[in-house]
């Protein structure tokens, strides 16, 4: 038979039960710790700076947004009304230079500095009709003369090289000569079987022509200048 005895000392014993054992594990060092100066309460919170409202700065920059705007506008207005003329083409007889529906724009003021050239690609008012523009390019100047043998263009006896006629586009009929008098110009198309131009109804004057289209701009796909 097996007593039990009361523990003379039951808080020792407890203390003995909790006792910590040894810990024979390896223990790790803490981390340097590096002292940090305290931030005051200026240093600590971030400064939020509010401006003014002013009226009177707003409708200074309105005044100058409106100025700007205004000078763009005016400055636009200027350029299309005496200067660039945006134009549709119609019709084929200035391929492949030219297709129907391109756009281009025409300098209506270049020749008001300068003289017209050979090779130019002029806008003008269709002689027997003013009321319709066509386009096409600038062979004979005034003192020119142009004869036309079996397709070839002759201008002073001279043959013309003409690179932006393709084989397929060149009309081998021959026309009379013709010399071209002070104010007029003599014009043909690029598409030479396809183009109503001077070999059909004569000279240009000088007063009808509109301007020089100097840049396509649609499509965009051929967006460059023109020569």
């Amino acid at each position: 038979m097996k007593l039990a005895l009361p523990n003379p000392n039951p808080c020792l014993a407890r203390l003995c039960y909790n006792r910590p054992r040894k810990n024979n594990a390896m223990q790790l060092e803490e981390p340097n710790e590096i002292p940090i100066p305290p931030q005051s309460a200026e240093s600590a919170a971030p400064t939020l700076e509010v401006s003014a409202y002013r009226p009177g700065s707003v409708l200074k920059d309105a005044r100058g947004w409106a100025r700007d705007i205004l000078f763009a506008a005016v400055t636009a207005i200027v350029i299309v009304v005496f200067v660039i003329q945006p134009v549709k083409v119609e019709g084929t007889s200035m391929q492949p230079n030219l297709v129907d529906q391109e756009r281009v724009f025409v300098n209506k003021f270049v020749y008001h500095l300068s003289e017209v050239h050979h090779g130019d690609i002029v806008v003008f008012w269709y002689p027997r009709d003013v009321s319709k523009s066509f386009i096409k390019r600038i062979i004979g100047i005034p003192g020119d003369r142009i004869e036309i043998a079996r397709g070839q263009v002759l201008r002073n006896g001279r043959p013309v090289r003409e690179s932006y006629v393709l084989p397929q586009y060149v009309d081998y009929e021959s026309y009379h000569t013709v010399v071209v008098p002070p104010g007029y110009y003599y014009v043909l198309g690029d598409h030479r079987n396809s183009s109503n131009d001077s070999r059909n109804w004569g000279l240009v004057p000088q007063k009808n022509i509109f301007g020089k289209a100097i840049f396509r701009y649609w499509p965009v796909s051929r967006l460059g200048t023109l020569d």
